[in-house]
Order: structure tokens, then sequence, then C-alpha cells
């Protein structure tokens, strides 16, 4: 048996679960299009609207975004003939929109989640699910009572090689696992400075893009991609980037809630207006193991085997996992004598001598499979999306699933905030014996949206 196998590409497709693009396209005609239409035209709502664009059976005909020249950039992109509109809710008022790509801050995904259930559309929403944990309670009663479809924007899910890592792991590819790294590095020393408040530009409607947020002087940190260095709309790199690494992890063992959290950190480098830390750990405690998660913004990393990855440890060997691929390598089978030391600085210890041990012996078979394709997973995933829109199947990043990852992430935060051990009490559904931790399950909306929020939860 050779030790390290190589799985070509080719046969990961073939066994892939995953819908594709390509295969998407053979069940609906063009002229079955969904009508997407898209609120947020930044970084990943432009990933997102590509994706839809290139799918022959969805059509982008219309676009919302708090910043104009953002919206025109939309249209040159999917053509001229896409509506432009910077109040969201005359979009979700439009007839011809099936379903919506809410590509929008973090603060505003489930509130726009919502809205757009509540007014008869499917939803693509994008990681993390909330702000705050209380909020995906809310977004699953709302989706239940609209009977809508929503998928979450974490496409790693769609993707070919993380299914087939679910499925090698889920069937003892690696024994036990006993615990699970991640890790997200990267340097922006110094950080992104202290620009002083000042008007916001013409073409941008501050207000609106604060949306249920706390009111705020315009600041150029607090703008489009800048608000996730700040508490009030973000929980920071945790929710943001960890929220991938740790999604892979509940998707592949099917985790809910996990029943205890440790985390330390802080704004410890970086010297600018941010809030949120620069540098975490987390250990995030589940049933049967471990996941050990590490976030700097000071440090890259280069030395640690890349950013973004997940390190599954078992009992038979490692699997290393990412969005380029993954591999297995196996431990060697050694006789438990062997690993005990006898001798320490040319002097003998004692202890059982060793035993005779045949060449090449391994607990498993090594495999490697480099076929991952980052762009690929975000169009799979808009193609699995649209399959469900006209299925009403669940979607590969439903609702319930990644509620509980969003959770896991903000507890995390939770932890690091009040410097405690949390303690996740599943029958309360709460913070157990903290009630400092368990009022940072919930924030206000200010007005207009809390009478909006109210109405959809009466």
């Amino acid at each position: 048996m050779n030790r390290r196998t190589f799985v070509k590409t080719s046969v990961l497709a073939g066994t892939a679960t995953a819908l594709t693009a390509k295969s998407y396209s053979q069940v609906a005609g063009a002229n079955e299009r969904v009508r997407i239409g898209i609120i947020g035209f930044g970084l990943i709502g432009r990933i997102h609207t590509r994706s839809f664009h290139q799918l022959k059976d969805s059509q982008v005909v219309a676009v919302s975004d708090c910043f104009r020249p953002r919206m025109e950039a939309c249209a040159q992109l999917v053509g001229a003939d896409c509506a432009q509109m910077p109040d969201f809710r005359r979009l979700l008022e439009r007839k011809d929109v099936d379903a919506v790509v809410a590509g929008s801050g973090d603060y505003w995904h489930a509130l726009h989640t919502m809205l757009a259930c509540d007014a008869g559309k499917d939803v693509y929403v994008e990681k993390p699910l909330h702000l705050f944990v209380r909020e995906g309670e809310w977004m699953q009663k709302v989706a239940a009572r609209t009977k809508r479809v929503v998928q979450v924007g974490t496409q790693q899910r769609s993707g070919a090689h993380y299914r087939r890592a679910k499925e090698l792991l889920r069937g003892g590819a690696i024994g036990d696992v006993v615990s699970v790294q991640c890790n997200f590095f990267r340097n922006i020393r110094p950080g992104i400075g202290r620009p002083p408040d000042g008007p916001a530009p013409a073409d941008l409607d501050w207000n609106m893009l604060r949306g249920p947020a706390p009111e705020r002087p315009y600041n150029v940190n607090r703008a489009l991609y800048h608000f996730r260095w700040f508490w009030d709309s973000s929980g920071g790199q945790m929710t943001n980037l960890g929220h991938h690494s740790l999604d892979i992890v509940h998707w592949i063992f099917d985790l809910a809630a996990p029943r205890a959290v440790s985390s330390s950190g802080g704004r410890l480098f970086l010297q600018d207006h941010g809030e949120v830390p620069d540098t975490q750990d987390a250990i995030i405690e589940y049933p049967g193991f471990n996941v050990i998660v590490q976030i700097s913004e000071c440090a890259a990393g280069a030395g640690t085997g890349g950013t973004g990855g997940l390190a599954f440890l078992g009992t038979k060997g490692t699997m290393t996992l990412g969005r380029a691929g993954f591999a297995i390598v196996p431990d060697r089978r050694t006789e438990p004598v062997n690993a005990f030391a006898r001798i320490i600085g040319g002097h003998p210890v004692g202890g059982p001598q060793p035993v005779p041990e045949p060449a090449g012996a391994w607990w498993g078979e090594g495999v490697e499979d480099r076929s991952g394709n980052a762009d690929r997973q975000f169009v799979d995933h808009a193609a699995n999306f649209l399959a469900c829109v006209r299925s009403r199947q669940t979607p590969h990043s439903d609702l319930a699933s990644s509620h509980w990852v969003s959770t896991a992430c903000h507890l995390a935060n939770i932890s690091a905030r009040t410097g405690r051990k949390v303690f996740w009490d599943a029958a309360a559904n709460d913070i157990r014996g903290d009630p400092e931790a368990s009022a940072m399950l919930q924030r206000p909306y200010r007005a207009p949206w809390a009478a909006e929020l109210g109405r959809l939860l009466a």
C-alpha cells in the first residue's frame, strides 16, 4: 500500500454531491430565469453578482446601494437595463425580483434577510449570518413563517473537494478527531489610522448605510468595508474570516452550539481607530473535541503553513484542508513502549525495552487533492441556491446550521470582551450563570428599524 495516493480532480468531481453550475444549467431553461436583486455591491457583493451573472438561469435585474458609484458599477457589469435605487425597500417592492442577494454590512444581514422574506423574496445572505445571537432566532422565525429559501454565503460547502474531505473525515480516514486548529493571519500594521470625522460624500447616504446600527458621525474608517473594525457594526475578524473555517467544522460534524468558549485578545498592536481585536485566540469546546482558533492582523504567520486553513488531528493521522485542496498524512504505527524515553543525556532512565517494529507501518493511507477552485465555489454555491429556489429544498448553507456557527463566533467575542470563559446552556438557549455575558446576546435597533423588527416578529 502506497503511503500517499494522489486523487485526481476528475474523480472527485464524479463523487462529489454538490450541484455544479453546469448541472444546474441542465435543470431549467433560459426562459425560466430567477430574477435577482442585489443589496450591497461592495467587495463580496461584486463577487456574488459576478457569480449569478455567469449562470444562464439567473438574471440580475436590480441593484440597491447607499453609495451611488457602486450601483453604477453594478449596472456596468450586468447591463444598463439593471434598475438602480438607493433605498433597498424600493427593490423589495418590485414584482420583477424573485430573489435577493444581501451583500451588505454585518449589522444589516439579519434585517435585510427578514424584510426580503417578508416581501416574498428568497435570500442569499453573506456571512456572518448576524451581528448578535438573538438575530439568528428571529431570522429563522420569519423565514419559516414566510416559507422562504435562505442560503448563507459560506460557499466552501459547495466546493467539490470540501465535500470529498467531509466524506473522508466522516468515514474515519484519520480515525477519531482529537482536535481541530485553524488560523487567519495577516499583517496590516500600523493599522487604519485616526482620520477625523467629517461630512459624508454627496453620493453616499450615510444614514441609510448605518441602518439599525447606532448613529455615528461620518468617518472614512466606519464607511463601506471599514465597518468591520468596530463593535457596533461587526464582530471583527472572528466573525468575518474565522467564520469560514469554523463553518466547515460545524458542517462536517453537524454541530450545534459549543458547550463552552474561552477567548482572549484585544487591540494590542495596531494604533488606530479600530476597536475589535487585532490579536485573538479562542478555545471552542464541543462534545468530543475542541477547536482552537487563532487570529492576528499584525503578524502574517508565514511559517505556519498558510492562512485560513484547517488542521484536523485524528487518532490515525492529520488532514489539512483549505480552499486550494486537502491532504491526509497518516501517523506512523508505533509500539507504545518504543515512544518512551529510556536514555536522556546519555544516562539510562529505565523503562521497558524496545519492541521490534515492521518498516513502513502506517495507520492509514495518505491522500492529496489540489483541485480547489475558490471562484468555482462561489458559482456552484449560487447554482445550489437557484436550484433550491425552484425545488424549495434546503440549500447547502441553511439558516439553522449557519446560526450555530455565528453563535460560536459571538461567544468567543463575548468571552474575550468580558475576560471570562462562557458556558452555553442548550436547554435554556442562553449563557449559563453570567448575566453580563448573557445581555450581550442581544442589542437594540435604532429608529425606524426597531419598529420594522417589531412588525416582523408580531
